[in-house]
């Protein structure tokens, strides 16, 4: 690689902006760890005009990113637009095909197309880098690619979305409803505006997970229906009741191989205050790796923001600067394999019910007598009776039980009169 390596960087919002304020101003530092010259030759936004912290030379700023390519020799192009389709793809696809290498934190357009850029960066012989796309700062990509590389891993789990651990660790914290924390997070940046769907309903977990899965397993992306539940419907009254059995609720992303066949899923676990994925609180994330012989390994850190975000992209440059040419996913294209996907409905797991009743003689049986025609057996029943309302709140936690007989067993509670609104159904990890 030549000396002086000229670069574009293509969308200036949060972390756009905090990337380009880090080429600036560590050139020195660049240059000293690599022996490369960084030069900034084109940048790209919607508004030329909006107030930064930097100058951006007229000369260089393009509305039109696809103009970059046709108007200037790029080595390395930074695309931080995000969204999977539309002028993120283009830049991405036309970069790699003209030999341009490629950083970004996009994991929706990783997650959908990784496959498919991949390829196309192996046959141009360059480098397709997304470090960021998962878990921020926390270098978990580079861990699986580099660090654990001759390990059979065999299950990942981890805490990927700071918005959600920040909403639940405030409603075990201040003992505040949902929506109060959500406004609360909303005001300090950790979530955005409006609803946060992606964050909330476990999608943005979820896409990480397949990046995750489809390098630990060495297999192409997945594209199957992933057992995927939000935090939407995490009420104060499971925050308090699981606080007093010794649990805490976290929405956790989970990908393994059980009998040769991939699981993966995303949706809240009950884990014991006393392990350590279950004093990850605030927006940390964490990630923890099993396999072979390395057994277990955790990584913790901040998973968003612009500063940790930003940090990743900037490993990924010091990486191709360093001429470490690799592949995407750690292997050629043409050795990744699909794997099939296991039956969720069989997956055993201890479950945690709550449902809302009239509190009357002859409810509790009803129920009782439900889970038993599923097979599903009782290790721990709890009943909080509201007198006023005459209502009440039972509690069940079962033995493992198959995830299908469970399923079954709310679509019954949902034709109970006597069962007043949808159970809440949490899986304890």
């Amino acid at each position: 690689m030549k000396n002086k390596i000229n670069i574009a960087v293509v969308g200036l919002g949060q972390i756009g902006n905090y990337l380009m304020n880090e080429l600036i101003s560590k050139k020195k530092d660049i240059e000293l760890k690599t022996g490369k010259k960084i030069n900034l030759v084109a940048v790209s936004a919607k508004n030329p005009n909006k107030k930064r912290k930097f100058k951006i030379n007229r000369k260089i700023f393009f509305r039109n990113p696809l103009n970059i390519i046709k108007t200037k020799k790029i080595d390395i192009l930074f695309e931080a637009i995000g969204k999977s389709d539309g002028i993120s793809k283009k830049i991405v696809v036309n970069s790699l095909k003209n030999k341009i290498h490629v950083i970004t934190p996009n994991k929706a357009l990783i997650s959908k197309h990784g496959d498919y850029l991949s390829k196309l960066a192996e046959i141009n012989k360059v480098n397709l880098e997304f470090e960021a796309s998962v878990a921020g700062g926390i270098p978990i990509l580079k861990t699986i690619k580099e660090s654990l590389a001759t390990n059979k891993i065999h299950k990942i789990l981890g805490i990927l979305n700071g918005t959600t651990n920040y909403i639940l660790t405030e409603m075990e914290k201040t003992k505040k409803s949902f929506s109060d924390v959500l406004k609360k997070a909303q005001a300090l940046g950790y979530a955005e505006p409006g609803k946060p769907t992606l964050d909330l309903n476990g999608y943005d977990a979820f896409a990480k997970i397949r990046i995750l899965s489809a390098l630990a397993f060495n297999n192409k992306i997945s594209k199957y229906k992933c057992l995927m539940e939000g935090i939407e419907n995490i009420d104060s009254k499971d925050i308090e009741i699981t606080n007093q059995l010794n649990y805490r609720i976290k929405l956790l992303g989970i990908t393994e191989l059980i009998n040769n066949k991939l699981f993966e899923r995303v949706h809240p676990c009950l884990v014991k205050k006393d392990t350590y994925i279950g004093n990850v609180n605030g927006v940390m994330n964490a990630v923890i790796t099993h396999g072979s012989p390395v057994g277990e390994s955790i990584l913790q850190g901040e998973g968003a923001g612009a500063g940790p975000t930003s940090s990743a992209l900037m490993s990924d440059l010091l990486s191709i600067l360093r001429g470490n040419i690799k592949y995407s996913f750690g292997i050629p294209d043409f050795k990744r394999k699909k794997i099939n996907a296991y039956n969720s409905n069989n997956y055993l797991n201890s479950m945690y019910l709550r449902i809302e009743v009239k509190d009357k003689p002859g409810v509790l049986s009803q129920i009782t007598n439900i889970l038993a025609k599923r097979n599903i057996s009782v290790e721990r029943l709890i009943q909080i009776p509201d007198h006023k309302k005459k209502t009440a709140s039972i509690v069940i936690i079962t033995h493992k039980s198959k995830e299908i007989d469970v399923q079954s067993c709310l679509k019954t509670f949902r034709l109970n009169k006597n069962i007043l609104k949808r159970p809440t159904l949490i899986r304890l990890l």
